[in-house]
C-alpha cells in the first residue's frame, strides 16, 4: 500500500477494505491474542455455550 497512486476514491476505499478485512483483521498476528492471528484464535478456544 505504500508509495502507491490511487486514481479514485473508490480504488483507495477498495484497496483499504480488502487490506483490512484480508490481511489485517484476518491473518496478522495480534498481542492481545497470544500472537494468533483471529481466526486461529477462534479456532482454538471453544464455543461459550
Amino acid at each position: 500500500m505504500n508509495r502507491r497512486r490511487w486514481r479514485t476514491r473508490l480504488e483507495l476505499s477498495t484497496a483499504l477494505f480488502e487490506y483490512l478485512e484480508i490481511f489485517h483483521h484476518r491473518q496478522r498476528r495480534h498481542s492481545a491474542l497470544g500472537m494468533l492471528s483471529p481466526v486461529e484464535y477462534e479456532l482454538r478456544t471453544p464455543p461459550i455455550a
